[in-house]
């Protein structure tokens, strides 16, 4: 038998602060606050296109907030999010307005894509991305 991934379901974080964390990807990224399951621990459900992002928050069982230290010379090339955006000039101007440091980009990546990074606000390393130019 050969197994057959379909799609990515959801990406799951932890969260020390959730309405920092709720601000962030509904009021700056836009997107949707989705009806969660009645879990016995505290979190939310965010939905990008068909992608869900889980939000739980830090504690004995989920562990602490942050993505893996990223301490390569070049911390874009490690762990990271992928967000694809419409623009992402546009993308990185209302993170600016929002008052975020941009962590690289915006730039043009060899196949025609762009891309911008930014940290949220527990530390995960987040890229909005365009397709790549055909």
């Amino acid at each position: 038998m050969t197994l057959t991934v379909h799609s990515l379901d959801h990406v799951t974080l932890v969260s020390q602060d959730l309405a920092r964390t709720r601000h962030f990807y509904v009021d700056i990224l836009g997107m949707q606050r989705v009806a969660r399951p009645e879990f016995d621990f505290p979190g939310d459900w965010f939905r990008a296109g068909k992608t869900l992002i889980h939000i739980n928050v830090a504690g004995a069982e989920a562990g602490a907030p942050g993505a893996p230290s990223n301490s390569g010379t070049h911390p874009t090339r490690g762990h990271h999010i992928a967000f694809l955006v419409d623009d992402v000039e546009a993308a990185a101007q209302a993170l600016r307005e929002a008052g975020l440091a941009i962590v690289a980009g915006p730039r043009q990546r060899p196949d025609g894509g762009q891309q911008v990074y930014v940290h949220d606000p527990d530390g995960y390393l987040i890229e909005l991305c365009t397709n790549p130019t055909r």
